[in-house]
């Protein structure tokens, strides 16, 4: 098997091929293209068998990902970290696209469960919504935050309620108090005004599509308690096909809820894990904590622990635990489940998916 790592830019990639025993049989560099990701499949053609690694950056690689997949090679992701571990180890000392496509070749030699890439599927679409929505939330509170100032100055008494500008009538009765006002500090919250309204339309309009979509593609994972629309979008979207991952554990080692190995000797010690997507950890804390509020069986869960010894944090890190295992399963059985021919927001994705990724390669000059 001969494994060609990739260091991958916005103009260029370089590649470098690797035999089984660590040996560089060759190197390329083409242009950051469709042409010259047809050039790099081309030139691997010297090999009988042929394995990809690129380095873990999606947002630089997803359409190098996408041509070699449907040129039919198989491609692995590599972390950044793993590389970084492959080049210091390496002979030739220095950074360069090269070194560091060497190094992405090695880490995959050394790694034999590193993920698989695939082609984008329906929950693409979950996870752009959800981080499109995320940031006019962001942008919202942040508008907030200066018409609260402008508003202060123009009335000390004015009382706008606890996330009240995000509300209509709210907006609407403010709107109609500024209306009168003359001077440029209500001329601003004016205009802060009408933008927050907008902001609240399109992340309201949101909501809803993803509602729909959530409803469709995670119906067994919506069931579960305390997970709104919005959690199950976020795991959705980020989780991107849970049959990617080999086990239970291995997902929780993904979105953080597993403990990490802190001992040595007789007595068995764990802690904390900071690492893995906290997209995905974030959502599973909500539902914890939701369930703890007596929504679900979470609630009797903590207090049997803190019952025990355990304080309320601690309690509140296994339960979100357990609740990785029962989102890993109802994940599994919701893409048993959507099939594109059963279910028609699956099969309006997974032709829009096919429509846009699965075009044949263009045929060389």
């Amino acid at each position: 098997m001969t494994v060609i790592g990739i260091d991958a830019h916005k103009r260029t990639h370089t590649l470098v091929a690797v035999d089984d025993l660590g040996r560089k049989l060759g190197e390329r560099t083409v242009v950051a293209t469709d042409e010259g990701h047809l050039r790099a499949v081309e030139w691997a053609g010297q090999w009988p068998q042929v394995s990809f690694a690129v380095e873990d950056c999606r947002h630089m690689t997803r359409r190098l990902e996408r041509d070699l997949l449907r040129a039919g090679h198989r491609v692995v992701r590599v972390h950044t970290r793993l590389m970084a571990a492959a080049r210091r180890s390496g002979r030739q000392r220095g950074k360069s696209d090269p070194i560091d496509a060497e190094a992405v070749a090695l880490a995959a030699l050394r790694e034999p469960d590193l993920p698989v890439a695939h082609l984008d599927g329906p929950t693409r679409q979950v996870k752009l919504l959800s981080d499109h929505r995320h940031d006019l939330v962001v942008e919202r509170t942040k508008l907030c935050g200066r018409l609260r100032w402008h508003l202060h100055e123009l009335d000390p008494e004015l009382q706008v309620p606890s996330r009240g500008l995000r509300r209509y009538r709210v907006i609407d009765e403010l709107a109609a108090r500024l209306a009168d006002l003359d001077g440029t500090v209500a001329r601003i919250a004016r205009d802060l005004l009408v933008r927050c309204r907008e902001l609240t339309v399109q992340i309201n309009a949101l909501e809803r599509e993803l509602r729909d979509l959530v409803e469709d593609l995670g119906p067994t994972l919506l069931a579960i308690p305390g997970l709104g629309v919005l959690g199950a979008a976020m795991i959705l979207g980020e989780t991107a096909g849970a049959a990617r991952f080999k086990s239970k554990h291995a997902y929780a080692r993904f979105n953080g809820t597993a403990p990490i190995p802190v001992w040595s000797g007789n007595k068995v010690r764990v802690r904390l894990n900071r690492g893995g997507n906290r997209t995905v950890n974030t959502a599973l804390h909500m539902a914890a904590v939701t369930q703890t509020r007596g929504i679900g069986p979470g609630k009797e869960y903590v207090d049997k622990l803190i019952n025990s010894g355990k304080t309320k944090t601690e309690a509140l890190r296994l339960l979100r635990r357990r609740l990785s295992d029962r989102v890993f399963t109802a994940l599994l059985t919701d893409e048993r489940a959507c099939q594109p021919t059963d279910r028609p927001a699956c099969a309006a994705a997974s032709s829009a998916h096919t429509a846009t990724h699965l075009q044949p390669l263009p045929v060389a000059a």
